[in-house]
C-alpha cells in the first residue's frame, strides 16, 4: 500500500485517481511515499527516509525547496499547462478592463442608486457615459511574451479578437511550436516586440534570465501609451522602473495578478488577488494531471512534467502476464555511472531486458528492465556505487 500525504485542500476528483487497494491517502499520513500539495511550502524539514515524489497541482514551484529535493533524490512534478485556460480567459477580461471603462462606468451607475426617476436616471448616464470611453482590441497589437502553454492560448483568442499577434520565446519547444497558429508573427528580439505592441502580456517562467525582464532600460523600447499585462510572476517586472513608466505615460495601464505595494495606490494600475487558477476546473485539472503522474511514477518509475528530473517513460513489458522487474537508479550526472551499474548486473549473470538512461542537470535517472526478481543483496551492491543517490524497485 503506496501512501500519499495531502498538504492543501485537494479537489476529489483528483483524490479519486489514486485506486484505495493500491493507495492510502489523507492529510494525517506518516512517513509518505509521496506529497500531493498546492501551495503548502515543503521545505527540507518534509524529507523523509521512505519520500520518493512530490507532485505540485499547479505550474510554479517556488513554495517547494527544489535543490534539497533534488539532493535527495525526489523528483518533484508540477502540472504545465492544466491551468492554462484559467489564466487566458483572466488575461483576456484584463485586456477588455483595459480598453475600456467598464469597471469605473459600473462603480459610477452604482453611485447613481439614491435616483428613484427613470428619466432622471437615463438622463445622468447619458450625460456622463463619454468619460467611460474606450478602445475595441479589433485592429490592435499585442505581444505576447512567452508562447507556452498559456501564452499560445492567449495568442490564439486573440486572433479570434481581430487584433494582430506578435510572439517571442526563444525557448520555443517543438510542441508548443506545432500548437501556434502561422498567424502569430514571431520576432526576433523583445525590442522589435515591444516598439510595435499596443498590449504586451507576459507569460515566462521566473527564472534568472527572466527576473525584472521589464526594466528601465526595457521599458524604453515600448511605444508610448502601451498597455502592460502581467500573470506570470510579480518578480518578472521592476516596480520601481515601472511607476517611473506609468508616471511618463511609457505604459498607459498596468494589470497584474500579484498585487505590489509600491503600485497600488496609482489610478492606471489594477490588481487582482492571485486568481490566475482559481477556477473549479483549473483545480480540478491540476488535482488530476498531478494525481496521474504520481501513479505512473510509484507504479512504474516513469517520470512526465518533473522540475528537478528528466522526462523518462519507459512502457512496462508483460502486458498479458507478469514482465520483467523494475529498478530505478538515481545517481549523480558523472561518467561512468551507468557502467558500473551494469557491471553490477553482468557480475551476477543478470539479464537486462530494457532500459533508459536520461539526464538533468547535476542528476541522471536509469530505468531498468531485468530477468528475475532483484534481491536484496543486489539492490545494497547498486546502491553501494559511489555516486548513487537510491534505488527503487516497481511491482511487476
Amino acid at each position: 500500500m503506496q501512501k500519499i500525504l495531502t498538504l492543501n485542500q485537494i479537489s476529489v476528483k483528483g483524490l479519486d485517481r489514486f485506486p484505495r487497494d493500491r493507495f492510502e491517502v489523507g492529510t494525517e499520513i506518516h512517513d509518505p511515499d509521496a506529497i500531493l500539495v498546492r501551495s503548502h511550502v515543503l521545505d527540507s524539514e518534509h524529507i523523509t527516509p521512505s519520500l520518493r515524489a512530490v507532485a505540485r497541482a499547479g505550474a510554479g514551484v517556488n513554495n517547494i525547496a527544489v535543490p534539497a529535493y533534488t539532493e535527495h533524490g525526489i523528483v518533484v512534478f508540477n502540472t504545465p499547462g492544466a491551468n492554462a485556460n484559467s489564466v487566458k480567459e483572466l488575461v483576456l477580461a484584463a485586456m477588455l478592463l483595459c480598453s475600456r471603462g467598464i469597471a469605473p462606468g459600473i462603480e459610477f451607475v452604482k453611485s447613481l442608486e439614491g435616483i428613484d426617476d427613470h428619466d432622471q436616471l437615463n438622463a445622468k448616464v447619458e450625460k456622463e457615459k463619454r468619460r467611460y470611453k474606450g478602445h475595441e482590441l479589433a485592429g490592435k497589437t499585442l505581444g505576447v511574451v512567452g508562447l507556452g502553454a498559456i501564452g499560445s492560448l492567449v495568442a490564439e483568442a486573440s486572433l479570434a479578437l481581430g487584433m494582430e499577434v506578435l510572439g517571442f520565446d526563444p525557448a520555443l519547444s517543438v510542441e508548443a511550436a506545432w500548437r501556434l497558429s502561422n498567424e502569430v508573427k514571431r520576432m526576433d528580439n523583445l525590442h522589435s516586440l515591444f516598439g510595435r505592441a499596443d498590449y504586451i502580456t507576459l507569460h515566462v517562467p521566473l527564472l534568472d534570465a527572466t527576473r525584472q525582464l521589464i526594466n528601465s532600460e526595457s521599458l524604453k523600447s515600448f511605444r508610448h501609451g502601451a498597455v502592460l499585462l502581467n500573470f506570470s510572476r510579480q518578480e518578472i517586472v521592476d516596480a520601481t522602473a515601472l511607476s517611473v513608466a506609468i508616471a511618463d505615460g511609457t505604459v498607459s495601464r498596468y494589470f497584474s495578478d500579484f498585487p505590489t505595494p509600491e503600485l497600488l495606490s496609482l489610478d492606471q494600475v489594477s490588481f487582482t488577488p492571485h486568481l490566475g487558477a482559481s477556477t473549479l476546473e483549473a483545480e480540478e485539472n491540476c488535482a488530476m494531471m498531478a494525481a496521474d503522474q504520481l501513479i505512473d511514477f510509484l507504479a512504474n518509475g516513469n517520470i512526465r512534467n518533473s522540475v528537478n528530473f528528466p522526462a523518462v517513460i519507459l512502457e512496462r513489458a508483460g502486458a498479458n502476464g507478469p514482465g520483467p522487474h523494475r529498478i530505478a537508479v538515481t545517481n549523480a550526472n558523472v561518467p561512468r555511472m551507468l557502467g558500473q551499474v551494469m557491471s553490477v548486473l553482468a557480475d551476477r549473470n543478470i539479464n537486462v531486458v530494457d532500459m533508459l538512461n536520461k539526464s538533468r542537470d547535476d542528476v541522471a535517472y536509469n530505468l531498468i528492465d531485468i530477468e528475475g526478481e532483484p534481491t536484496p543483496e543486489l539492490l545494497g551492491a547498486i546502491n553501494d556505487i559511489e555516486g548513487v543517490i537510491n534505488v527503487r524497485t516497481f511491482e511487476v
